[in-house]
């Protein structure tokens, strides 16, 4: 109320006292400061260690979730069950992460993006951006306590998952709503679910398999692999509309980009016994070698940041299995990152959910607050 007594007074006086060009030059900033929806964003991910010695408390993190440990009285084992997972699994978790740095990017990248959407989203709203990740710093709750120490006129949750999961957006939100009723007090959200389908989404995964076929002799023979993170069968069977989403967004890249490589979808990152979606990215790389295939690109599908999944799962242990069975040329296409076509996206995405209908296509209000002095 008291930035639009402000706003309302500084359009009397311009009427009152006509500026300059140099002086509405000079006021044209204020006046937008003070007229622009103060909007934070609060962007969630998994998160991953940063170095070494975070790695075990990573997993432990992880494996404490009740979205990936449950059973029935799982709530009495998930403890003791997921300390002796992590530090299993702590020694070879180690040895993957010090071939690709030591720790994970995926902190860094994150905040690049949060970064860059808020940078984009200034012509529109004053936006600040909040990162929580579900297994490592920085925590929900931290988010949270960022975000106490903030005013702000509207609230929205962004999960960077492009396809919704109960494993994944779900699990997250559901972190946040265990955080605010936990004595924080929470702030009223407007919540986006996913962006699998979105215009500019399609356009960004297009650009980056069009930039990587562009290094390769006769791209138009490379057998093209689109591999998603892998979901347990039972999630699916209890509803989670990930795998259509993923066949979804699949189809419309493939629509997109026009190209006449041949093409196949599978699963990777499988963890546990449990019967997981199929195929494997290892057993397609199997399949394609048995069948003479030479020359293959890996489009890693539902990541839009790289982490271990992507420059270990794929860029060294599927590509050593794949030139072990013959493969000539292996290649992957980088995650989306700060592609600035993705972060149009999400900028677009947030708008809308601000109330502008058009999302960044509305005409910015800085324009309007400069010409407005």
């Amino acid at each position: 109320m008291q930035r639009r007594r402000y706003t309302r007074r500084l359009g009397e006086n311009a009427a009152r006292f006509p500026l300059s060009g140099a002086s509405r030059a000079m006021i044209a900033p204020l006046r937008r400061q003070l007229s622009l929806k103060k909007l934070a964003i609060v962007l969630f991910q998994l998160g991953g260690p940063d170095n070494q010695e975070t790695v075990e408390p990573f997993l432990y993190n992880l494996f404490c979730d009740p979205d990936i440990i449950n059973f029935p009285g799982s709530f009495l084992a998930r403890k003791p069950l997921a300390k002796l997972i992590s530090r299993t699994r702590a020694k070879i978790a180690k040895a993957h992460y010090a071939e690709i740095g030591g720790g994970s990017p995926i902190r860094r990248l994150t905040e690049d993006q949060a970064r860059a959407l808020a940078q984009a989203l200034q012509p529109w709203v004053d936006a600040k951006t909040f990162i929580a990740m579900r297994y490592w710093h920085p925590l929900t709750g931290e988010a949270l306590e960022a975000l106490a120490r903030e005013t702000f006129d509207e609230l929205v949750l962004l999960p960077l998952y492009p396809h919704y999961s109960f494993a994944t957006t779900k699990s997250s939100l559901k972190e946040w709503k265990r955080e605010t009723r936990g004595g924080r007090k929470g702030r009223p959200a407007r919540v986006i679910e996913s962006f699998f389908d979105h215009p500019l989404y399609i356009d960004a995964i297009c650009e980056r398999i069009n930039a990587k076929l562009a290094q390769l002799p006769n791209p138009q023979e490379v057998f093209l692999v689109f591999s998603a993170h892998g979901l347990p069968v039972k999630l699916v069977e209890s509803g989670d509309p990930y795998p259509t989403h993923i066949e979804t967004t699949k189809r419309l890249v493939l629509a997109r980009g026009g190209w006449p490589n041949p093409n196949v979808l599978c699963f990777q990152s499988r963890v546990g016994p449990q019967k997981w979606l199929e195929p494997s990215l290892t057993q397609t790389i199997e399949w394609l070698a048995h069948e003479g295939v030479k020359r293959m690109m890996v489009i890693p599908l539902s990541f839009v940041t790289d982490h271990i999944e992507t420059l270990h799962e794929i860029d060294i242990e599927a590509r050593e299995e794949a030139v072990k069975l013959g493969v000539e040329e292996f290649s992957m296409m980088p995650a989306l990152n700060d592609s600035p076509l993705l972060i149009r996206a999400l900028a677009d995405i947030v708008l809308k959910s601000a109330g502008f209908e058009a999302g960044i296509e509305s005409p910015p209000l800085s324009a309007t607050a400069a010409r407005a002095g």
